[in-house]
């Protein structure tokens, strides 16, 4: 069924707060650097790497041509050609997978030339904007502070666009290998330096969109947009992606481009690569989602959850559509100890998959067969990874029939993959590249080239004790009932109890009662065609959700209703809804979910 699915939502930050764009944006942050320092006034617009420096350089200068406009990359970064050295060992020989940095910014600048450039700026009798990446490590006095921040998904479409790494030359390299800089290295070191910015910040940019029609607000405004999320429910923008087995069947439910080949992913709550749209006084501002990860933990995740993780989202909840398409790649995920060892993660890509819809062919590839051989697997892995004879999955992999509804748990070590025409909803942890493809059927990536196997790594991590039986027994047809009220049933479909995952299931007539009890929960409406979330206290407007939208709800907001609303209204829904097991700090009452 089509589904009025939003693929904008919104966040509205409350209050009257302004919004600047082009010429007038940079006047006002001149404004406010002449009423700080009027004597001396310093500008520094600390950037995301991948921001367009060059035009954002030259657009200040020609709003403000009375300002010295300084590269502080050009004047202070050390070359490329050090930086790669530094770096070496954590992007390694391998085409995806590198090992995560705990550099800081600070071990990309020559120390000595920002000090130097301190005391240039502390010498003009002119204004002066520092701009860049890393512009407020520049020893300077009063400043007025702008960071120009970006979404990562933002960042992908940029390079695959041909733009480089940060001050590199590789427009025309590997894009999985220009990811790989960005996953490992400088995504790590940037969000570890702007988490310094956030309390000092006077404006944030918005620079998704081009230089001249970049959206700026205040810090106030930027922190209130990021209270309002962490206080009512929200959705990140989803983005879209294509695969080599990529179906149709969001391009006819969600509505994407009917002329598209096909869309293979939808993300839909990976909060460290989508982003949030803020509604401020009806612009919309674009920011990264992670921005609210960062600056509420506590109230979004919840006491429990921070602890545990940081401040990291750790639920990802995303689409693979195959629905006229074909396989994923067989594979695996790595183990704990492996994943920290050799990747420097501190937790794993565990999984499971949720049939949202399917044809009645539909399989998952779950588990292997009792009795396979090890070595015999092994050596026809490599012999198919080797350009040889095609791999004979089926003689090796269980393929469980799949039928709508159905949920699959798939802790990190277990051979798996979902068949063509099935939607997958991913109900997983959050790490999400840490996939050890073993066979790809025969097929190359949309770039034409083989997409990479990785045999050496999966062999380390199969568990090979995770037969039929296993399989059968631990990750099928796990569903449990817990309880039922008016209009309401309550089951409990995961996840494993290997992985750190819960999953709650509500089918409903009516309204159901559900509460946060401390931690946060990630929902979505898998069945029926909208409902509502309210608050039984009123603390925050009543939220509508449509068919297949992913929600989250912090930890903050407790309790909380969801009832059938509009279309929705007079049929039976459904909703799962997930969080991390024994991070409550109450224990929930049955009736609240």
């Amino acid at each position: 069924m089509p589904s009025s699915y939003d693929k904008f939502p919104s966040i509205t930050v409350p209050g009257a707060p302004s919004v600047w764009a082009g010429k007038e944006a940079w006047r006002e942050v001149a404004r406010h650097a002449a009423e700080r320092n009027g004597a001396a006034p310093v500008i520094v617009v600390d950037t995301y790497p991948g921001a367009d420096l060059e035009r954002i350089l030259a657009f200040i200068a020609e709003s403000l041509p009375d300002h010295q406009v300084l590269n502080v990359e050009e004047l202070a970064a050390r070359p490329v050609s050090e930086i790669d050295a530094l770096i070496a060992s954590n992007l390694t020989d391998d085409r995806v997978f590198g090992v995560m940095s705990h550099h800081t910014l600070a071990d990309f600048y020559d120390a000595q030339k920002l000090a130097d450039l301190g005391r240039q700026v502390a010498a003009s009798d002119v204004p002066v904007v520092l701009a860049g990446w890393g512009a407020a490590l520049v020893p300077v006095g009063e400043r007025t502070l702008v960071l120009a921040d970006m979404a990562r998904w933002e960042l992908q479409q940029r390079q695959r666009a041909g733009a480089p790494n940060w001050r590199c030359h590789n427009t025309n390299e590997d894009n999985l290998r220009k990811y790989k800089r960005s996953f490992f290295v400088e995504w790590r070191v940037a969000d570890r330096h702007k988490r310094q910015l956030f309390a000092a910040v006077d404006y944030v940019l918005d620079t998704n969109r081009s230089v001249g029609e970049a959206k700026l607000i205040t810090g106030d405004t930027f922190h209130r947009g990021m209270a309002a999320a962490a206080a009512a429910p929200f959705r990140v923008v989803p983005f879209f992606d294509p695969g080599v087995w990529g179906g149709q069947w969001m391009k006819k439910v969600i509505g994407l481009d009917a002329e598209a080949d096909n869309y293979a992913w939808c993300f839909d709550c990976v909060p460290e690569e989508n982003s949030i749209l803020l509604d401020v006084a009806g612009e919309i501002v674009e920011l990264p989602s992670v921005d609210v990860v960062f600056t509420q933990p506590k109230a979004l995740l919840g006491q429990q959850t921070y602890a545990r993780f940081g401040a990291e989202f750790p639920i990802r909840f995303d689409f693979l559509d195959t629905m006229g398409g074909g396989n994923l790649s067989l594979q695996v995920h790595p183990l704990t100890d492996y994943i920290q060892d050799r990747f420097g993660m501190h937790y794993t890509q565990d999984e499971s998959y949720y049939i949202l819809d399917c044809d009645d062919d539909a399989v998952v590839y779950l588990g292997l067969k009792s009795g396979t051989d090890p070595d015999a697997m092994l050596k026809a892995l490599r012999d198919a990874s080797d350009g040889g004879t095609s791999f004979p999955a089926e003689d090796y992999v269980n393929a469980f029939p799949a039928k709508k509804h159905d949920h699959f748990s798939i802790p990190a070590g277990t051979v798996h993959c979902s068949g063509a025409n099935s939607m997958v909803l991913e109900i997983s942890a959050t790490p999400y590249i840490f996939t050890f493809k073993m066979w790809d059927w025969d097929r190359v990536g949309l770039d034409g080239r083989p997409r990479p196997i990785h045999v050496e790594h999966a062999s380390r991590n199969i568990q090979w004790d995770r037969d039929t039986e296993w399989a059968r027994d631990q990750l099928l047809d796990q569903v449990e009932h817990l309880g039922s009220g008016p209009g309401w049933t309550e089951e409990r479909t995961g996840l494993h109890e290997l992985e750190f995952i819960e999953v709650r299931r509500h089918w409903f007539k009516d309204t159901v009662e559900h509460n946060t009890n401390g931690t946060v929960n990630v929902l979505n409406l898998v069945e029926g065609a909208q409902a509502v979330v309210e608050s039984p206290d009123g603390n925050f407007p009543p939220y509508v959700v449509s068919y297949a939208e992913t929600f989250i709800i912090p930890a903050a907001v407790g309790r909380y209703t969801i009832s059938p609303h509009g279309a929705g209204a007079g049929q039976k829904l459904g909703t799962v809804k997930a969080s991390v097991r024994g991070t409550e700090t109450e224990l929930p009452a049955l009736t609240a979910g």
